[in-house]
Formats: structure tokens, sequence, C-alpha cells
């Protein structure tokens, strides 16, 4: 899996096509998006379009809450698969846990047979706190690949991310930038950025890659999508390190995974 990939939330599905074609033109290989951003038609058309071989891509879906359960998952899936237009997806990951439906057992059952089958190479979570991640590595056999939350340098989720480390999970980072509420304004990244001859954002992506995270940055924006890539070629140090890590908020901007149950 690519450290960096292209997210596509909240990118209209004939958009979609036009922004990912783009993405993969500038060099991205790992393409996030869900059945619930009504854009994998999109997603799927910018693909088959690419001339690039199934192999050399990486695409990553997701399972919404409201199709949680054993026998729906397997239907959805299906759909996922043929709006995308593959035989195949090389991550699919469960939405949210969605408690009020405790289903999220069940439906990675579920994901353990489409995995078993071949036609997710990867399986795992989007939006688990540590304590879904403790029941499911209980109560299933698979240990989930990757888990996909909210992550950016106002919240830093250290306890998820140590959590992680001990079960064999790798932290993907949604929101990396923190969806254009300010952060890329702060003054300690501004000022980063400015001693490195770098944009506020390429420094955030920056200091996900250096500390571990898997990220997708998203953007409609043709400079900015060639921007968010061309991060591989300077480095941050210790202080830059410093810095950012004193920027955490504990902050949200998204839902609590705790109590967000839509679809349920």
């Amino acid at each position: 899996m690519p450290q960096l990939g292209f997210g596509v939330w909240q990118v209209a599905d004939d958009e979609a096509e036009r922004a990912v074609s783009t993405a993969l033109e500038a060099g991205y290989r790992s393409i996030d998006t869900a059945a619930a951003y009504e854009n994998e038609t999109g997603t799927g058309k910018a693909l088959a379009s690419s001339g690039l071989r199934r192999e050399e891509l990486f695409v990553t879906t997701k399972l919404w809450n409201s199709e949680q359960g054993y026998d729906s998952t397997l239907r959805s899936f299906d759909a996922s698969l043929a709006r995308l237009g593959l035989d195949y997806v090389d991550l699919y990951l469960i939405h949210w846990p969605v408690p009020a439906k405790d289903a999220y057992v069940d439906t990675y059952k579920a994901f353990e047979k489409i995995l078993g089958e071949g036609r997710a190479k990867a399986i795992g979570v989007s939006n688990f706190l540590p304590e879904h991640l403790e029941r499911l590595t209980g109560e299933t056999s698979v240990v989930p690949a990757v888990n996909q939350i909210e992550l950016h340098p106002q919240l830093q989720q250290t306890e998820s991310r140590a959590v992680h480390d001990r079960l064999g999970i790798k932290t993907e980072a949604w929101s990396p930038l923190g969806s254009g509420r300010g952060l890329l304004e702060v003054p300690a990244i501004v000022a980063i950025a400015q001693k490195h001859g770098r944009t506020p954002a390429q420094v955030v992506l920056r200091w996900h890659l250096q500390i571990g995270n898997v990220v997708i940055p998203k953007s409609v924006t043709p400079s900015r999508i060639r921007e968010n890539i061309d991060v591989f070629d300077f480095e941050l140090d210790a202080e830059d390190l410093k810095g950012i890590a004193a920027l955490d908020e504990g902050r949200r901007l998204g839902p609590d995974p705790a109590a967000f149950n839509m679809g349920a």
C-alpha cells in the first residue's frame, strides 16, 4: 500500500472521474473511495481509462453503515465492485463501528469471507476506537490491516496509534490537512513551511509520513493534487516535529465514533 494516496470524499461522481485521472497522471497509485461517497462509478471510470495495469493500482472502498450485517455486507460489496468495474479491491473497510447497531463483528466475518475468496486483498476498518478494535480482534481471526481515522496535528490520536502498533494495524489518516478549518494558517506550521521553502500543506503531509501514518489528502484542484504528492524530497527535523507535536488539542472536526450511528 503506498503511504500517500488520494481521497475522494465529498467529490461528486462526475468530478471524481476528472480528479482521479489528474491524480493518476500526477503519480498517485492509491485511491480511496467509499459506497457512501457515491462516486465509485466515476472513480472506476478514471481507473479504467488511465492505461495503468491493475497491479499498479491500490484501490480502497468502504461499506456504509446501513449495510452492516453478514448477508447485506456481501451484497453491498458486490455492488461496490460493479460500480468500480473491478474484479477485486486492494482494501475493504468497515466505514464506522456504529455501536447502536452492534453488527460490526458479523460484518467483519463477511469481510473475512471476501478476503478468503481473494476479492479483497486486505480488509480493515475505519473510525474504530481502541475498545472496538479489542473486541473485534478477540472475536475474529484476521487482524485488520488498517484503521482509517481522523488524524491531523490538532488531533494526533496518540492512544489509538499506540494500540494500532501493539495489534499490528497500520494507521491511516483521513482529514490529514484539517479539512480547511484553519490548520494550515497556524503560525507554527507556517513558520516551518517558510523554513523549508514549502507550503503548509506539504509540511503537514511530510509530518504524517515521518511519524508513520498512511495519508490520503483530497483535492479537486490540479495544482494542489500535484503539490500534495511532492513531499518526498525534504525532511522535517527534530525541532519541526517537536513544534508540530505541541499543536495536539484532541479536537475532532468529524463525528465521535462512540456516538455516530447514522444509518443504523
